[in-house]
Parts: structure tokens; C-alpha cells; sequence
């Protein structure tokens, strides 16, 4: 995996609770380890395939980052490359703060979300 895509995955990952940047030094300020977070929870947003419960690992590597501050590097091109859906359910399963209607970046948190 490239390592675009890598900060593609996690952003929306992290989503929407925790997302993508273009550097590690930036999202590093927002918090948690990309690569922790690529190798533990990447399976768990990816486009296709069922939705997967996220493991508590996952889980405990995207509690590490700062939700706000990882929104604001979330961008159209991040949010394309995830399911959204999926990627809600696993912040929201992790147990992040992500209530229908939140804008973050470019996505806005739909009220049907998978819960």
C-alpha cells in the first residue's frame, strides 16, 4: 500500500473519528500512531467486504487521537478512498464522539450511520 493511501485509509479511519494527512508529521500532532492505526484497524473501513465489529486494539489505537484535530485534515479525496458508513461505525463502536450532523473536514456525519 502506498503511502498516500496509507494516510488515506486512516483518515477516514480514525474518521470520523481520526483521518488523513499528507504528512506524519502533521496528523503525529493530532495524536496516535499512523502506522498503528493503518495495520489495526484499516480492514474495518475499507470500501468493500461486510461491516467487521473492530477489534479493541483498533479501537485503543484510535482513542489515542484527537477527533477535532484530525477533522480538519479530512478532505474529498481522503473521504472517497473509505466507506463512510463503516468508518462512523468503527469510531462510534471505539466509542469516539461523532453525533449525525458533525461536519468533519469534508464530510458531514450522516444520521443514519450504522450504529
Amino acid at each position: 500500500m502506498g503511502s498516500g493511501r496509507r494516510y488515506l485509509t486512516i483518515a477516514m479511519l480514525v474518521v470520523v473519528g481520526y483521518l488523513v494527512c499528507n504528512t506524519r508529521d502533521v496528523l503525529g500532532q493530532c495524536g496516535g500512531s499512523v502506522s498503528d492505526a493503518i495495520a489495526q484497524c484499516s480492514q474495518y473501513v475499507q470500501k468493500s467486504g461486510p461491516i467487521i465489529r473492530p477489534s479493541a486494539t483498533c479501537c485503543a489505537v484510535l482513542r489515542k487521537f484527537n477527533v477535532p484535530c484530525v477533522c480538519k485534515l479530512i478532505t474529498k479525496e481522503v473521504a472517497s478512498l473509505v466507506s463512510i458508513p463503516k468508518a462512523v461505525f468503527v469510531g462510534r463502536t471505539c466509542g469516539l464522539n461523532l453525533p449525525p450532523g458533525m461536519q468533519c473536514g469534508a464530510v458531514k456525519i450522516p444520521p443514519n450511520a450504522m450504529k
